[in-house]
């Protein structure tokens, strides 16, 4: 995730808190429908029984993208639900999820939310309120609200001067590269799908960006973490962002034809593979100077995205799974300590990286916020585990992917009941949480138990056996 390298603005802060330290994831069957663990739920269609656990993944997308139905037809999905206090915050980075996740779906309805929420990007890059370059920033306001310190913020996702709102309020104004790189993989998706010029424009357009600002020639290479609100360029240089943009400009290579992208996927897949640590067998999160790796902490996304993005070529790198499933492994459950499950409820899977495993659990996780729990499940990481488990297909792994499938089903049925997106209700079991207990990432922002678009997005995605980071 973002935010790996020290306190850089990036995609997801201040979730459920008000500070701004940055950072940075069942199905039976390979169509996508329920076990047992979420079978129940909410009604379909009369006579059509009780939605899947898919089906209401995709209702609280759907949910979280139309909250706003009078702010107009142009929008994106508010990433977290009102409890988080984050109010109409939609990321990008979840927002590019959200389209992949409908991709996977493959359904008409689907890929008319997928083509809105693209061009809603589209409307994004190209009426910023200070930069035509290319540029996505780090999150948007796509409805109206009331901010802390009581000023009204009456716009949706357009302003009244045609701007895109930007999330000036919490100071989501600056773009990183990894962001970026999930849109332009979003955005080259659809334009595989769809076959819109548009969609490849802009994402040429990022990945332009991207060159122009953050090509390094330090010793250890690769593209650096993007730049802050004030346009200032960041120092740091993520395993994570490397691999998305390994995906990114792979795709550009061969939707394009032009050569050069293969020189750019090549430079990021350089830096990633000396990330590798073949003694422990998992990668490492970065560099903080261009020269020497940051060994600690290690994240649990820079294990199973390379796979995802790596494919045949991970070679022996695929036993970063297998770290990421035995090292970061978790079950929480009432008895622990801070657990916020009910009695009688348990979940497992993986956290958010090593430095979460021996979180201060006396202490809270930020100004005003709770006390973590070392054994707080991600849903996020744990669906984008189950994926890579799926996709790499050893003895073993679609079980285990299995298991953490149904404990994401679960969380949904579960978890985060009465929870709200726009001040409305969200269809019944809805929506997967952040995690399972408030957890303590160890870069300075924790999870809650908010029901998230990026997590739904994963789990979807991980049920649909769809891999978003193949070219």
């Amino acid at each position: 995730m973002t935010g790996r390298q020290g306190p850089a603005p990036s995609r997801r802060s201040l979730i459920g808190a008000g500070l701004g330290i940055s950072a940075a994831g069942i199905a039976a069957a390979a169509s996508g429908q329920a076990l047992a663990a979420g079978s129940g739920g909410a009604a379909g269609p009369e006579g059509a029984g009780p939605l899947s656990a898919p089906a209401r993944g995709r209702a609280f997308l759907a949910a979280a993208m139309d909250a706003y139905p009078d702010h107009g037809s142009l929008r994106l999905t508010q990433s977290y639900t009102d409890q988080a206090g984050l109010f109409s915050t939609a990321f990008t980075y979840d927002n590019a999820l959200a389209i992949l996740a409908h991709l996977a779906a493959r359904r008409p309805e689907s890929l008319a939310r997928a083509t809105a929420l693209g061009d809603a990007l589209l409307y994004a890059q190209t009426h910023d309120p200070a930069y035509d370059d290319g540029r996505l920033r780090q999150a948007y306001n796509v409805g109206p609200y009331t901010f802390y310190d009581g000023s009204p913020q009456p716009d949706g996702f357009v302003r009244a001067d045609g701007t895109a709102n930007v999330g000036t309020q919490f100071g989501f104004t600056g773009t990183a590269v990894g962001d970026m790189a999930w849109a332009g993989i979003a955005l080259s998706a659809l334009a595989r799908r769809t076959g819109a010029r548009r969609f490849l424009t802009a994402a040429v357009r990022i990945g332009e960006w991207i060159e122009r600002t953050g090509r390094t020639d330090e010793p250890l290479g690769g593209y650096k973490f993007g730049v802050d609100g004030a346009n200032q360029k960041l120092p740091f240089t993520s395993t994570e962002h490397n691999t998305d943009l390994v995906c990114l400009f792979g795709r550009l290579a061969r939707l394009t034809g032009d050569r050069v992208w293969l020189e750019r996927r090549g430079r990021a897949e350089a830096f990633v593979k000396r990330m590798w640590e073949p003694a422990g067998g998992f990668f490492y999160t970065g560099t903080n100077d261009g020269v020497i790796v940051n060994k600690s902490p290690i994240p649990e996304d820079t294990q199973t995205w390379t796979h995802l993005a790596l494919g045949s070529r991970t070679g022996g790198y695929a036993r970063s799974l297998d770290w990421a499933a035995a090292e970061l492994a978790v079950r929480d459950h009432a008895g622990r300590t801070n657990s916020t499950v009910p009695a009688g409820q348990s979940y497992e899977g993986v956290t958010f990286s090593s430095a979460s495993l021996l979180a201060d659990e006396d202490a809270p996780i930020a100004e005003g916020q709770p006390q973590p729990d070392r054994n707080g499940v991600w849903f996020e990481g744990t669906a984008h585990l189950a994926l890579a488990l799926r996709d790499r297909g050893k003895r073993g792994d679609e079980a285990r992917a299995r298991r953490l499938l149904a404990s994401t089903e679960q969380a949904q049925e579960l978890l985060g009941g009465g929870q709200t997106v726009g001040g409305k209700a969200l269809p019944e079991r809805a929506g997967v949480v952040s995690a399972s207990s408030p957890l303590d990432t160890g870069f300075g922002f924790g999870y809650y138990p908010y029901r998230h678009t990026g997590a739904t997005a994963w789990y979807l995605m991980a049920a649909a056996r769809y891999n978003p980071l193949q070219v």
